[in-house]
């Protein structure tokens, strides 16, 4: 009998979506890539139940970006090589002893993208600003997990570095990162849940290991903020130990 996959139906719910609502991300996120793949509720369904344990590359890729967190994270696991003949005719591996849990392996290198480096890992967000009710600037920080796939970053912040959660989807261009960002507040602070969203670039220092610029968005009295924003690199890994290491909230 095989064992559900909890963690990725955690996940989806606490992403508020339904399976179809989850097969469809994962259908425009490879679109967005250039890789289409056939994602319907029925698959969504057989990797929640364990029946398909581990997704060929093409939904692992599409995953990571829907998710903002690495395949091994999503309670999946990683065929060994040349495992036997078998599967369900789609590139997915059926559940069979040549398949090991994922937390189990090594954290392996990324290939770096046509762009340069690669960025995958998990960085400190930073930014800074002014709110005009309480007449001060003031400071958000999070942990984030950082994928990139091609010159696309995918940033998620890890739920116990803050009771707000952030996302960004930023595009590489050499040394300039442009993207979007997202956050939705805390439902018992001072924005009282309010969501958040606007726009974002950073130059990439030649270190490769922190990237600064400015955030741009709209506030409470539709006026346009600004201000600035780092992302500090902190380590490769993106493997569950190493989520577990950084989810709680930053030290100030």
């Amino acid at each position: 009998m095989t064992a559900p996959n909890a963690t990725l139906r955690a996940v989806r719910m606490g992403m508020l979506m339904s399976q179809d609502d989850f097969a469809r991300a994962i259908r425009d996120a490879g679109q967005r890539a250039g890789v289409p793949n056939d994602a319907n509720k029925r698959l969504v369904q057989r990797w929640e139940s364990g029946v398909i344990v581990t997704p060929r590359p093409t939904y692992a890729r599409a995953l990571e970006v829907v998710t903002g967190l690495p395949i091994s994270a999503l309670g999946f696991s990683l065929a060994v090589p040349n495992p036997p003949a078998g599967g369900d005719g789609m590139g997915n591996v059926n559940v069979d002893p040549t398949v090991i849990p994922s937390q189990a392996l090594p954290s392996l290198p990324r290939a770096a993208a046509a762009s340069g480096a690669n960025h995958s890992g998990i960085w400190l967000s930073r930014y800074e600003y002014h709110s005009s009710g309480r007449e001060g600037t003031f400071v958000g920080v999070h942990y984030v997990v950082v994928l990139q796939h091609g010159d696309r970053l995918t940033v998620r912040s890890l739920p116990g570095s803050s009771d707000s959660p952030l996302t960004l989807d930023l595009t590489v261009d050499g040394n300039v990162v442009t993207g979007t960002w997202v956050e939705q507040t805390a439902v018992d602070g001072y924005y009282r849940g309010a969501r958040y969203h606007g726009a974002i670039q950073l130059l990439v220092e030649p270190t490769g290991r922190r990237m600064a610029g400015q955030w741009v968005g709209f506030g409470k009295e539709m006026d346009v903020n600004t201000g600035p924003w780092e992302l500090v690199f902190q380590e490769a890994s993106t493997n569950k130990a190493a989520m577990d290491r950084y989810n709680r909230p930053p030290t100030p």
